[in-house]
């Protein structure tokens, strides 16, 4: 007999299966007691879909399974879920409930684990990544910020596991971390209204996992350039009791407000007026500065016409490989003719490297086999409007592939990075060769390489270095922005990746990187570019009153509707305006590379300590000597300023 009720057997569904999916329960120690062999799954049971994990053997049922629920108030405990041997730089400080199971035993110690259940409501992110060898793994951290071990693919199956996903939930890109993605419930209405105002993605009825799945830096590579700490309360962990009590793990996500190392700089002084910038005429004369062995003359003289005019279309071929290093300035034309013979040989060498790679050997090597994927992917969409690109049977794709795959040989720890194929296209146009072009790639390269690695701490540090620059140019426009909570300027990142690539027409851009290629007058100007589209858009802003998600929206809607002699003569006013400041915080100098610490000649042992004002006077010389010579006042540079 029954009590009067009926217990209704419990319905599930398998959705999805893989096999081979490792739980790692230890970085640091990799063997057979912390790398578990086992199966993931997605499972509805009475309707509510779960990501679970079991072991293969049979011989576990008597370890723990963990489950996760939702809070509910009930008591519960905390616990390490892992041996912290591994720690988490995706980890979040909170705090998650535990179900209680009489049945199941605390987990051990020794790191073996059973099954575990994570329903998809509970989800909170998941981060896709490598390790060193290559083989995919998936972080997960659920609601309560309680973190799961990493689950190693080493049979593939991340793409299939996210396409079964999306069918529960939305994943959203992080804007601090193109790994990260953040889950939501299909029903995130907020979420959706925001992405449908900002038009983030070019194809309205493609969801943002599958661009994601198809393309996951190409999704955040637009997306980040339209979207900074968007929704940030949807963006935040999930607030908890311990929240307010912890301190942050120093490996956990941090928002790019909270960057260390930022410090508000308020200018505390008159700039001055800035000076009238008018753009002088392109070189047009490459012979005038050759001499009889064709080694160039005065090369900070062709620097300066470059950077105040450009360079002529017909000889941008040659003086590029100047200003991208293949060619050192002071060589003669029977050198640069030997060094074309060993660098043609030494690329050919490469190429033949990655060739020769048999289609067994690419099987066994995930790296590389990813690589390949990736740029045959990018050259079939870049510059496609671009007479050299257009058509599919158009040999200059197959130049850019080759020229790419070499690169990857060339620097295999950076590989290819998406992106990378924007640099290349403009000069591949130029130069119309591929030994030239590649070389020249590998010259850009060593002015941007740190834009594309995976830490992107080059590109935090390069917007904090904007912002330091704007908040002594216009405190009134830095707190305007910091009102909006656009203060980060992350929708600047994409403009500083890949140098404007995409806010300037193509024409435009030869003319732009040939001018940023001087590092005149300092190897910061990118910067100073984006201060002064920034300026220029201030009007706009705050007299529009713009939000939060408008402004995003308006400097994204700025793609090719900038005009660059306008953006260029700006930058250029902005760095002698700065320059010519006698009370220039040390940091802006810093940036703008005018700061040089007093020699130990200019201070003996028994010297009392540096002052304010001796610091200042040093700097303010320093920066007087830099206009003259920049100016053409020096004796260095006797040349006149424009027409």
């Amino acid at each position: 007999m029954s009590n009067g009720m009926e217990t209704k057997p419990e319905s599930h569904k398998l959705i999805f299966e893989k096999e081979g999916v490792y739980l790692h329960t230890n970085a640091k120690r990799s063997n057979q007691d912390t790398t578990i062999p086992g199966f993931i799954r997605i499972v509805e049971r009475d309707g509510e879909p779960s990501l679970e994990w079991s072991p293969f053997e049979e011989d576990v049922r008597n370890a723990p399974a963990v489950f996760y629920t939702k809070k509910d108030g009930d008591g519960g405990e905390e616990e390490t879920k892992f041996d912290q041997g591994y720690e988490p730089d995706w980890a979040v400080i909170s705090t998650v409930k535990k179900e209680r199971r009489e049945e199941c035993p605390p987990v051990r110690e020794t790191g073996q684990w059973g099954s575990f259940s994570l329903p998809l409501s509970e989800l909170y992110s998941l981060r896709r990544a490598r390790f060193s060898l290559g083989r995919n793994f998936l972080v997960l951290t659920t609601r309560g910020g309680d973190p799961l071990p990493p689950l190693h693919f080493h049979r593939g199956g991340t793409r299939e596991l996210l396409k079964a996903m999306q069918r529960y939930i939305r994943l959203a890109p992080s804007p601090l971390d193109g790994r990260l993605f953040l889950a939501y419930p299909h029903d995130s209405g907020a979420l959706s209204q925001s992405f449908d105002e900002l038009h983030l993605f070019d194809d309205a009825s493609s969801d943002l996992v599958s661009r994601f799945i198809q393309d996951p830096y190409e999704t955040t590579f637009g997306g980040f350039s339209k979207v900074t700490n968007f929704f940030r309360g949807a963006l935040r962990p999930p607030e908890s009791p311990l929240s307010n009590r912890l301190p942050q793990d120093a490996h956990s996500p941090r928002l790019a407000d909270e960057e260390p190392g930022f410090e508000l700089i308020n200018c505390g002084a008159e700039l001055g007026l800035r000076p009238e910038v008018k753009r002088g005429k392109p070189l047009d004369n490459w012979d005038q500065f050759l001499d009889s062995d064709g080694c160039v003359t005065d090369p900070q003289r062709v620097k300066e016409l470059v950077f105040r005019g450009g360079i002529v279309p017909s000889l941008r071929k040659e003086v590029w490989k100047f200003l991208l290093g293949f060619y050192p300035w002071k060589s003669t034309t029977m050198e640069r003719e030997e060094i074309l013979r060993v660098k043609t040989d030494e690329y050919f060498r490469m190429k033949v490297q990655w060739k020769s790679v048999t289609e067994e050997q690419e099987l066994r090597n995930s790296l590389f086999r990813g690589y390949r994927s990736l740029i045959e992917r990018d050259v079939n969409r870049t510059d496609r409007h671009n007479s050299f690109f257009s058509g599919n049977e158009n040999p200059g794709l197959a130049l850019l592939h080759d020229v790419l795959m070499t690169y990857c040989m060339y620097n295999f720890d950076l590989g290819y990075v998406q992106g990378m194929s924007d640099l290349l296209s403009p000069l591949l146009f130029v130069t119309q060769n591929e030994v030239e072009s590649f070389w020249c790639l590998t010259g850009f390269m060593d002015l941007v390489h740190q834009n594309f690695e995976e830490s992107q701490e080059a590109m935090k540090q390069q917007l904090l270095q904007l912002s330091l620059l704007l908040r002594a140019l216009d405190p009134e426009l830095c707190d305007y922005l910091d009102s909006q909570d656009s203060g980060s300027l992350c929708f600047c990142f994409r403009w500083l990746l890949i140098w404007f690539k995409r806010e300037f027409s193509f024409e435009d851009i030869l003319s732009l990187w040939e001018v940023m290629w001087t590092r005149l007058p300092c190897e910061n100007f990118h910067l100073l570019m984006a201060c002064s589209i920034l300026e220029s858009q201030k009007k706009e802003l705050i007299g529009s009153n713009h939000d939060f998600n408008s402004i995003l929206k308006h400097i994204n809607e700025l793609t090719m509707k900038l005009d660059l002699q306008s953006v260029l003569c700006g930058a250029e006013a902005i760095y002698l305006q700065l320059a010519n400041c006698k009370e220039l915080p040390v940091k802006v100098q810093e940036v703008l590379g005018l700061f040089v610490p007093l020699s130990s000649s200019e201070e003996s042992p028994d010297s009392e300590p540096r002052d304010t004002d001796a610091l200042l006077i040093h700097s303010e010389a320093r920066g007087a000597t830099a206009c003259q010579q920049y100016n053409g006042q020096s004796p260095q540079c006797p040349r006149p300023t424009y027409p």
